[in-house]
């Protein structure tokens, strides 16, 4: 995997650069849709790549392991053969998933022993079979294993975590030396900042993570409860500390404006669930604000979900039709809210990325934030 960093932004540290990869290039800042189970919810791939457009969409470790479980990939050929997707894959490593698993999962230093949320058997989870899995799956961006501490997180915990998920990191880089990847192309490892919502941790982890001279480097343990602030606080010490030749990840971030602040910061990656959960349940995010579809006032508002028009369902349909499919609870109307949601998710990063190369993203930035922060 090769970084080429283009500019960074004279009025913040926002960047834009690209990344290119065996499965082609990706131009920085992006955002990955979300394909937890070998799918983008509601959104057929051709859909998802004509309409939304991604140059990369993410995995998930923990969830491909159970299902459809990693020898039915391997027969497949790959996660990107199995689901028809010939651009670039990310995987999450489970991390996130065992701090969601909190009451079904048991952490020492060896690794974590899980409950299946499926069928309550048990797994257990290592440095070592991670990284197995992750070749097994074969996405093009892997995640070290680490642990995501909750917020509020004690001190003491979130210090002993760190320092944990570091030596969990020096395990994932000794393993893959011995696994190489299974599909003929190049697997590139990013390890994880940890350090919860405390500063010094942060900035020890952050050292010790660029100390590793990965190819490209992640930010986890945000978006998990913390005020907006405390994650921007955090981000912005731990993209100080982190090489500036190599990509920087936010994991699991998040809203429109969380991604544009973010990116003042110096993030080029993000991922987050909230494009296409939100949808299912009638938000849209739009460049004006967001639109809750279901409520009444939209009955009749005959015109296009949005003018602005960054997918074809924007102007083929109306407020009113796809409230209708919501009050008739059919399926279209989730599939189409989720495209509108991913294509402007998409449309916004994009815009940021033009505004960083032509020098006015600042101004820009601050003009959206308002803009988007209304309930239409």
């Amino acid at each position: 995997m090769q970084f080429d960093l283009k500019i960074t932004d004279s009025k913040s540290k926002a960047r834009a650069g690209v990344i290119t990869t065996d499965h082609g290039t990706i131009e920085t800042p992006i955002f990955m849709p979300v394909g937890t189970v070998a799918t983008v919810k509601g959104v057929h791939q051709s859909e998802l790549k004509n309409d939304v457009n991604p140059d990369i969409i993410l995995g998930n470790t923990y969830h491909l392991y159970l299902r459809p479980q990693t020898e039915i990939l391997e027969q497949a050929g790959g996660l990107h053969k199995f689901m028809s997707w010939d651009r670039n894959i990310l995987t999450d490593s489970g991390g996130y998933q065992v701090y969601s698993l909190s009451g079904r999962r048991k952490i020492n230093e060896e690794g974590v022993k899980f409950k299946s949320h499926i069928d309550g058997s048990l797994h257990f989870f290592t440095p070592e079979n991670v990284m197995e899995t992750q070749r097994s799956i074969g996405a093009d961006i892997i995640m070290a294993f680490d642990e995501c501490t909750p917020y509020p997180c004690d001190y003491s915990y979130a210090k002993q975590s760190m320092h944990m998920t570091h030596r969990w990191l020096n395990r994932c880089i000794k393993h893959l030396e011995k696994v190489p990847p299974k599909y003929g192309y190049e697997q590139t490892l990013f390890p994880i900042v940890q350090g919860s919502t405390y500063k010094d941790l942060r900035l020890q982890s952050a050292e010790f993570i660029a100390s590793v001279g990965a190819n490209g480097n992640a930010i986890g343990g945000l978006s998990v409860g913390e005020p907006a602030e405390e994650m921007y606080a955090m981000t912005d010490v731990v993209c100080s500390i982190l090489p500036e030749d190599k990509p920087r990840y936010l994991m699991g971030v998040g809203t429109p404006i969380n991604i544009l602040e973010n990116i003042a910061l110096g993030v080029d990656m993000f991922d987050c669930v909230m494009p296409t959960r939100n949808a299912r349940n009638g938000m849209l995010f739009t460049a004006h604000g967001t639109i809750n579809i279901k409520n009444k006032k939209w009955e009749n508002d005959f015109s296009a979900i949005d003018e602005m028009g960054h997918t074809s369902v924007d102007t083929m349909y109306s407020k009113a039709y796809l409230r209708h499919l919501f009050a008739a609870r059919e399926m279209l109307g989730k599939q189409i809210a989720s495209i509108h949601n991913l294509g402007f998710y998409l449309w916004l990063v994009r815009e940021a990325r033009k505004h960083i190369l032509i020098g006015d993203f600042t101004e820009w930035k601050n003009k959206m934030v308002k803009q988007m922060d209304k309930r239409l």
